[in-house]
C-alpha cells in the first residue's frame, strides 16, 4: 500500500513538473533579431544583438526564447526596416544611414565630421536629441530602444592611401544608399556608388569599385583585408547603430515588461560601446598584420573644410530646431 501511495504521489508530481515545464515552454515567445553584418565575437552589429537578448533574458527569464539572424540572412536593411514595420522582424540592428531613408530626421547622425570623439556622440545619442529622432520612428511601427555603437567609419581602398582630400578625387568608393553619403563623397572629388551592403564585397574583389566606408570591426569581421589594400583612418563619421524593435511586438508587451526591455537595451548598449571601443586598437593591429596598408590622417580640418556644403544641404530636411541643438552640443 505504502509503495502504490508512493508511486501515485511521485507520477503526480512529475506530471505536475511536466504540465509546469511544457507551459512555461508555451509561454515563451519567440523573438527575432536581425543585423546585416557577420555573427563575429567582434562584429558590433553581433556584440548588439547577442548583448541585448542576455539582458533582456536577466530581466524577464524564461519569457522569450531569441532566433538569431545575421548576415543578410532576412535581407539588406532596408528590407529588415520593413519587416520591423510589418512585426514580421521583432528586433533589428540596424545602420543609422538606411533608417534616415526612412525617417529623414536620422541624416543628422551621419554629418561629416560631426562628433569629436565617441562621448561626445554619446552625450548627444543618449540625450535629447536622440530621444527626439528616436520618438519619430514610432508613428511608422518602429520603436527606438537607444544607439549602439558601430565604431568610426574609415575609407578603404585599392586605388591610393588617401592623406589628403585631393587623395579621394576619381576614387570609386561604395557608398550607402543615402543621400548623405553620395553628398559626402562628392563634395571631396570621389565618384560614389550607391550599392546594397550584400552586394559590396564581391564588387571590392571583382573591381566594381575602388573601395568604402566602413567601421574597423566590420572591415575585419567581413574580411575585406583579403580584397582591399589601402586602410585610411579617416574617422569622417561616427557610425550609430540603431537598435529597433517592431511596434507590433513591443505593444504585446506588459508595461512592466516594456519598461524592462528598454532598461535592458540600456545596459546593453552600455556593454557593446565598452566592447567596440575596447576592440578598435587590437582590430587595427589584425589588419595590418593581414595585409593592409594603415594610415591616420593628420589634418582633418582640411577634410571638414571641403563638406561644409553637406550641412547646409540637408538642415532643412533633419529639422533646423533639431540641427541647431545638436550642433550646440558638440560645439561647447
Amino acid at each position: 500500500m505504502f509503495d502504490f501511495t508512493r508511486r501515485r504521489v511521485f507520477a503526480a508530481t512529475a506530471a505536475a513538473a511536466l504540465a509546469l515545464s511544457l507551459g512555461s515552454a508555451q509561454a515563451a515567445q519567440t523573438v527575432r533579431i536581425g543585423w546585416t553584418t557577420s555573427d563575429g565575437e567582434k562584429d558590433p552589429y553581433a556584440i548588439a544583438a547577442r548583448q541585448f537578448a542576455e539582458e533582456v533574458e536577466k530581466a524577464l527569464p524564461g519569457k522569450f526564447t531569441f532566433q538569431f539572424f545575421p548576415n543578410n540572412q532576412l535581407g539588406d536593411e532596408k528590407q529588415m526596416l520593413e519587416a520591423l514595420t510589418f512585426g514580421t522582424l521583432d528586433i533589428g540592428v540596424i545602420t543609422n544611414a538606411p533608417i534616415a531613408n526612412l525617417e529623414p530626421a536620422f541624416q543628422l547622425n551621419d554629418m561629416p565630421f560631426l562628433y569629436a570623439n565617441e562621448d561626445q556622440a554619446h552625450e548627444v545619442l543618449d540625450g535629447e536629441v536622440g530621444q527626439e529622432l528616436m520618438s519619430k520612428l514610432e508613428s511608422k511601427g518602429i520603436i527606438g530602444l537607444g544607439f549602439a555603437e558601430g565604431g568610426y567609419r574609415h575609407m578603404i581602398n585599392n586605388a591610393r592611401p588617401i592623406n589628403q582630400p585631393d587623395d579621394v578625387s576619381g576614387v570609386k568608393f561604395r557608398v550607402m544608399q543615402n543621400p548623405v553619403f553620395i553628398d559626402m563623397f562628392q563634395s571631396l572629388g570621389g565618384n560614389a556608388v550607391p550599392m546594397a551592403w550584400g552586394e559590396t564585397f564581391t564588387a571590392a574583389q571583382q573591381g566594381t569599385i575602388d573601395g568604402l566606408e566602413i567601421p574597423l570591426a566590420v572591415i575585419a569581421s567581413n574580411k575585406y583585408a583579403d580584397v582591399v589594400q589601402y586602410l585610411s583612418l579617416t574617422k569622417h563619421t561616427y557610425s550609430a547603430l540603431g537598435l529597433l524593435a517592431s511596434k507590433r511586438f513591443f505593444d504585446k508587451l506588459t508595461p512592466d515588461e516594456q519598461a524592462a526591455v528598454r532598461e535592458a537595451a540600456k545596459t546593453a548598449i552600455a556593454t557593446q560601446r565598452e566592447r567596440t571601443e575596447a576592440n578598435a586598437a587590437e582590430l587595427i593591429d589584425t589588419l595590418k598584420a593581414a595585409g593592409m596598408q594603415v594610415n591616420d590622417v593628420s589634418d582633418a580640418a582640411a577634410f571638414r573644410e571641403k563638406v561644409t556644403p553637406v550641412y547646409e544641404s540637408f538642415k532643412g530636411e533633419v529639422g533646423p530646431d533639431l540641427f541647431d541643438k545638436a550642433l550646440s552640443q558638440v560645439q561647447q
